[in-house]
């Protein structure tokens, strides 16, 4: 199996992947332990000492006022994991929390936490074995960290709480824990507070959509083509000299991705001669520009999050000279925004997938297509209702876009007077990924339909490899009505699953 080594200068998409969604083992490395070793020496120090230091020897945020006796100290690290597990709501999922623990492990090893080597040992253990504490959809603001969220995983470190194990049963962690011979933790000074201040769960789900929405992006490029093909558009458009004027990297990049799904077809330019076309409508015409955009916008995305990768996101902070400082490092801004950014993008992605759609359904601006690409229009509904359920996908996510970050409300006592709410900002993100998704699925079955309908005219040889891959995975093709659910859920996996842009490629080689 595969092993991701942690070290103390952060970890990369790929290591988050590899453990949410590919279940990989994690170890400590030596320089990892060493440096967990030596800011522990440092909390120690502080904690023998008279004088208080926030979260070593205080109590927390409002209540960070009262000085702590040393034989309250482990009480105080129990009560702030118990107290903060708070969650409420569904169970998320299993790739989230897994993400979450993971990251929570990545800022435990930089060696500014003062956590002891055994905990994030512990934590490593939890992962390996498969246990995912369960944690609820409602607790986090965005700020001091995902609050809840994470206390509900360190509940299970100490043996505390529900977990799912490996099998997918939820069962008490304690049962777990002793089943896979993992010693539940107590903890020490600092260590609880450190286990619940960061980023983790909003930038985990970050992470997985960036992946997801790579793959979706160059879909999209794919059912664009295929819609432009299937309305007889024409492919000059596409032009590289015409995108090279206008210089945004992603929308050059999109074109091309058009434009080699488009090579050899016989279908585009065909402007019928009773409905001439000087332009195609903007649906059409301007693809590449808005895929574009949302392409430089998962860039900068992007670029947040391995910022955020290679951070160590607590309060206080050990630093290398000794000092113990309190920070706002734990503010979500930075992640909220791009996950808000990123829903934004993904909703006009989706709004125009649906326009081509309902133009490859009405015959008045479909150029020659049956109306709602039925086999006998009027006996038959053809795919009409299919552009309803794309329609409430797409009005959806434009709900979802309305940014959470533009939201506070404070919390704390108004200690904690301004909050990122960027775990909300993942979350309503998530469900604009899987409605993307559904949105092209629908753009694509529209749009196959639609190119075989054209008799006597040959697809372009990607076309073709597309259309015959989504008959293979069970997706039927034209002809009188039929139960059309799972036709659409069949769609809805083979974008879902990559086949889609796996399908392409094998004739266009890869995209970008």
């Amino acid at each position: 199996m595969h092993t991701v080594v942690v070290g103390t200068s952060g970890v990369t998409a790929s290591d988050v992947l590899a453990v949410a969604r590919g279940g990989a083992r994690v170890e400590l490395s030596g320089e990892a332990v060493a440096a967990l070793a030596a800011a522990r020496e440092i909390v120690d120090a502080l904690a023998a000492k008279p004088e208080p230091v926030y979260g070593v020897s205080t109590g927390f945020g409002a209540l960070a006022t009262r000085h702590i006796s040393q034989e309250l100290r482990t009480q105080l690290q129990r009560n702030i994991v118990r107290s903060h597990a708070a969650g409420l709501g569904p169970r998320v999922e299993r790739e989230v929390v897994r993400a979450l623990m993971f990251l929570r492990l990545k800022t435990v090893c930089s060696g500014h936490t003062g956590v002891r080597p055994e905990v994030a040992q512990t934590m490593a253990d939890l992962l390996n074995a498969g246990i995912t504490p369960v944690v609820h959809e409602y607790g986090s603001l965005g700020c001091s960290g995902d609050l809840a969220p994470l206390s509900h995983c360190a509940l299970a470190l100490m043996g505390e709480g529900d977990a799912e194990g490996p099998d997918g049963t939820v069962r008490p962690a304690a049962e777990l824990l002793a089943e896979h011979g993992i010693a539940p933790v107590e903890l020490r000074e600092k260590e609880g507070l450190a286990l619940l201040n960061g980023t983790d769960g909003m930038l985990g789900m970050l992470v997985m959509a960036l992946a997801d929405l790579d793959t979706l992006y160059t879909s999209a490029d794919i059912t664009a083509a295929l819609s432009l093909e299937a309305l007889l558009g024409t492919d000059r458009v596409l032009a590289p000299e015409l995108h090279a004027i206008r210089p945004h990297p992603g929308q050059g990049a999109s074109a091309a991705n058009m434009l080699a799904v488009l090579k050899d077809s016989q279908l585009t330019g065909h402007h019928q001669d009773d409905a001439p076309r000087v332009q195609d409508a903007y649906s059409v015409r301007c693809a590449p520009q808005v895929a574009g955009a949302g392409r430089d916008t998962l860039a900068h995305a992007r670029l947040v999050a391995e910022r955020e990768l290679a951070a160590a996101v607590d309060n206080p902070v050990v630093l290398p000279d000794g000092r113990v400082e309190s920070n706002g490092n734990f503010h979500g801004a930075p992640v909220a925004y791009v996950l808000d950014f990123l829903a934004i993008a993904a909703a006009d992605l989706a709004s125009i997938a649906e326009r081509r759609t309902d133009r490859l359904l009405d015959k008045n601006r479909s150029h020659g297509l049956p109306p709602f690409l039925a086999d006998d229009p009027g006996v038959d509904s053809g795919l009409m209702i299919a552009q309803y359920t794309q329609a409430a996908l797409v009005s959806e996510m434009k709900r979802l876009a309305v940014p959470a970050s533009a939201d506070s409300i404070p919390s704390s006592a108004m200690q904690e007077d301004h909050v990122s709410m960027g775990w909300s900002a993942a979350r309503k993100l998530r469900t604009a990924v899987d409605n993307l998704t559904r949105v092209l699925a629908i753009e694509l079955y529209a749009a196959t339909r639609a190119v075989e309908l054209r008799e006597g005219l040959t697809p372009a040889p990607a076309t073709r490899a597309v259309i015959d891959a989504v008959r293979q995975a069970g997706v039927e093709g034209p002809g009188p009505d039929r139960f059309l659910a799972p036709d659409l859920a069949a769609a809805d996996a083979f974008v879902r699953d990559g086949l889609l842009v796996a399908a392409a490629e094998k004739v266009t080689g890869p995209l970008r």
